[in-house]
């Protein structure tokens, strides 16, 4: 059973994900989004740890969001389309893959706190 968290943008006071399922095991990092058809508003994938993703396989553009230590979002990427691959991000704790225009449609920018409720089990 995966774990779920709601994903808040506590800068902006704001919802970036009512349900984000993690994904913190190997297995469930490989797989990731792979084999969805599309992401439903309000939903989405932490991956724990994560510093770079890919979208190939993949049928439809996500917004990603690269989280570093302090839950500050270090790096964007609007509308990443299939079969592409992100930079790798060093600073980055987790990532979080969200529908895409997420971040626009939020305000959300590089640099916003980002909080998860109920926190990470860890």
């Amino acid at each position: 059973m995966f774990q779920t968290v709601k994903v808040i943008n506590a800068t902006r006071q704001t919802v970036l994900l009512k349900e984000a399922r993690v994904a913190d095991r190997f297995g469930s990092r490989l797989k990731g989004l792979l084999g969805t058809n599309a992401l439903p508003s309000g939903q989405g994938l932490l991956l724990v740890p994560c510093r770079s993703v890919h979208t190939c396989g993949m049928r439809f553009p996500i917004d990603v969001g690269f989280v570093d230590p302090q839950g500050r979002l270090c790096r964007l990427i609007h509308r990443m389309p299939p079969c592409r691959f992100s930079p790798v991000i060093k600073e980055a704790a987790y990532v979080l893959e969200a529908p895409a225009g997420t971040f626009a449609q939020t305000g959300t920018m590089e640099g916003d706190a980002v909080t998860l409720e109920p926190p990470l089990l860890r």
